[in-house]
């Protein structure tokens, strides 16, 4: 994995980049900084032919997802993302945002308190109540519509974007869908790997 862009630290191998490398890339800028996680191919489909985004991920964007999770206070996924791709518990609070009251299945057997539910009516007082938790530091791991919500709500603070090599057709969706977002981004860091383009952009305030 090689930095295209990014800081300049003669202490990193842009050409080489290990994983203590990729932990300090990925740091939040500040304590309190909600970011997005989302994989697309190069013709902007956000799920593979089985509906699914596991089936477009790749070696390169694992090690970029488990580094995002690690330094993630909490992660911020909608019910259907956690039913579809079969979430399991994780090392951090996981906040469902569902409309029902029903944890999915997939997480009934989490331990208490690693579960939240919250419907996505107010993403500010969403942000306020977590980082009242201490539940400063969130990833938010979609899917399409949620993010498209919280992005059109004003509290993601950035897209961290894998694209993957590969071209799909059909009528897959977009990493954002339903509620109507125009924001401009700026790049802070991409990196490559084998074409997988792996990038992380600020929204610009």
């Amino acid at each position: 994995m090689r930095i295209l862009i990014g800081p300049d630290d003669a202490s990193l191998d842009r050409e080489d980049v290990d994983d203590d490398a990729l932990a300090r890339l990925y740091a939040p800028p500040r304590p309190d900084w909600w970011r997005a996680s989302m994989v697309a191919t190069t013709d902007g489909a956000a799920s593979g032919p089985d509906g699914l985004s596991g089936s477009i991920n790749n070696a390169p964007d694992g090690r970029v997802f488990a580094a995002l999770r690690a330094h993630a206070d909490a992660i911020v996924v909608g019910a259907g993302t956690v039913r579809a791709e079969e979430y399991g518990p994780a090392d951090v609070p996981i906040v469902c945002l569902t409309r029902g009251a029903e944890v999915p299945p997939s997480l009934a057997d989490a331990p208490d308190g690693t579960v939240l539910l919250r419907s996505m009516d107010d993403p500010a007082a969403l942000r306020a109540e977590l980082s009242e938790r201490g539940l400063m530091s969130v990833t938010v791991e979609g899917g399409p519509s949620v993010l498209a919500t919280l992005l059109a709500a004003g509290v993601v603070d950035e897209l961290c974007l894998t694209t993957v090599p590969r071209l799909l057709g059909g009528d897959a969706g977009r990493i954002t869908a339903g509620t109507d977002v125009d924001l401009a981004l700026s790049p802070t860091l991409l990196l490559e790997h084998d074409g997988t383009l792996l990038g992380r952009w600020e929204v610009r305030r």
